[in-house]
């Protein structure tokens, strides 16, 4: 029986142990589920060392990291024998997930109980699984079906899945990377993340890049009180205003952020990824529809494809101030804030927007007001070089012969800071390629995951590997 076999005769095995972990609650955000998160690792842990893996949890002062290693038997050093005697080096590939879920509210929204897996339609529903147990086993259960058939891996496989991503962004696997034990520990070559969705339903997708992120909040204070905007309107400097008229110069009217410096060091697209984002299955007015509107915005000279995944941003998320209730209260409100975010591209360094955006709010202040400005959280953008990676076209191949269709390459508009972490820190390259659908509801009631694409992954995943 060779792999290709063994996935096809083990899908109900699959499928039960998948809904074996489905049907634990390892919400990360709610400490009642403290236990249940710890059980969750100790399942994969177990899960690990069944398929012949060595596996550990690395502790923490939140939740455990589960790290796997398989290194093939004949050279513990990392070397094998070629056809003519010669030796030459293993690479080392590296998946990662999480185990850790959203909380489910609102309960009532479910149609199926959110921890009792349920199959409808081909998908199974349950909280995580597609974001991300559902997703990660794919590549575990890859990996077992080569061992279990042809003894070992051309490769050495390590397995890192963490439990703090959907409560406090990675915290524990943070901290641990940045020690001298995690970055051997994790040391590879490729990383292999499945945390993504295709660009289409049945479109194998390489996502083979990430924005960055910088959160900011801005505080602006005025009178030492709210004031009667009779008594005292058009005598002193309203922070209100003053709010609206400084976010107001952060973008022109082509959506371009005018802070000083902020794309001095953006790369340009090449021409090759400007005809793949071209070449996507991407209907603007479909897109538009979708979301209430007829028409869209943004910087000039770019599609709406390049404006959402590989260009900066400027966006403002939320502003408060003065009187919010039913009816008027005229006054002039002593303070004013408002959170944004700038969506970072590769080579685009956190620390030196935020001192742009520190300086430039600065010059922006009016006399009367004082201010302070928070940086909430910041994280890189990273982009793998399409045409230098040795790992991109073996994963096309798996992935064309799985799917029958050739994958399309794209960027993710968001941001999954502990990934490019990884790129940054380790120096790998990282590939993102999602098995899930835009439409699978992650982080909101009735969570699914198709089961055709869950099996499609194993065996595109176990192609790659082999």
């Amino acid at each position: 029986m060779n792999y290709e076999e063994y996935i096809a005769s083990h899908r109900d095995d699959f499928e039960s142990r998948l809904f074996d972990v489905l049907r634990f609650p390892s919400v990360s955000a709610v400490e009642s589920h403290r236990s249940d998160v710890r059980h969750t690792a100790e399942w994969f842990r177990e899960l690990f060392t069944g398929i012949g893996l060595y596996a550990e949890l690395i502790e923490s002062e939140g939740h455990p990291i589960v790290f796997a290693e398989y290194i093939p038997p004949s050279n513990a050093d990392g070397r094998r024998q070629t056809a003519d005697g010669s030796e030459d080096d293993l690479s080392t590939i590296m998946a990662y997930g999480h185990y850790d879920v959203q909380p489910p509210d609102p309960l009532d929204l479910w149609h199926s109980p959110p921890f009792e897996p349920t199959i409808r339609d081909g998908n199974v529903y349950a909280r995580g699984a597609t974001d991300n147990k559902g997703q990660f086993l794919t590549h575990v259960f890859a990996v077992e079906s080569i061992l279990k058939t042809q003894g070992s891996l051309p490769c050495k496989v390590k397995f890192v899945v963490e439990g703090e991503e959907e409560s406090v962004g990675s915290r524990a696997l943070h901290q641990f990377l940045q020690t001298d034990e995690g970055k051997q520990k994790l040391a590879c070559e490729c990383i292999v993340v499945s945390d993504t969705s295709q660009f289409a339903p049945g479109l194998p997708t390489i996502t083979y890049g990430l924005r960055g992120i910088l959160a900011c909040e801005l505080f602006l204070t005025g009178p030492n009180r709210d004031l009667h905007s009779g008594t005292f309107g058009g005598s002193v400097f309203n922070p209100a205003t003053a709010l609206t008229k400084i976010l107001s110069q952060f973008t022109d009217e082509n959506g371009v952020v005018q802070i000083p410096q902020f794309y001095d060091d953006v790369l340009p697209l090449s021409e090759r990824e400007r005809s793949q984002f071209a070449a996507l299955p991407f209907d603007e007015q479909e897109f538009l529809a979708n979301i209430g509107l007829g028409t869209g915005f943004g910087e000039k000279g770019y599609s709406t494809v390049e404006r959402r995944c590989a260009r900066p941003t400027f966006d403002i998320n939320g502003i408060t101030s003065g009187y919010q209730g039913e009816g008027s209260k005229t006054i002039i409100p002593s303070k004013a804030s408002a959170k944004f975010t700038c969506r970072l591209v590769p080579n685009q360094a956190p620390a030196k927007i935020a001192e742009a955006v520190r300086s430039y709010v600065a010059a922006l202040i009016p006399p009367g007001i004082t201010w302070g400005l928070s940086m909430q959280h910041g994280a890189a953008g990273m982009s793998l070089d399409l045409d230098k990676s040795k790992f991109v076209e073996p994963m096309a191949k798996a992935l064309e012969k799985t799917f029958d269709k050739k994958p399309v390459f794209t960027r993710e508009g968001g941001s999954i800071p502990i990934v490019a972490e990884f790129n940054h820190v380790l120096g790998a390259d990282v590939l993102l390629v999602g098995w899930g659908q835009d439409d699978d509801a992650l982080h909101s009631p009735n969570e699914k995951f198709s089961l055709d694409g869950f099996h499609k992954g194993i065996l595109a995943s176990a192609r790659f590997f082999a």
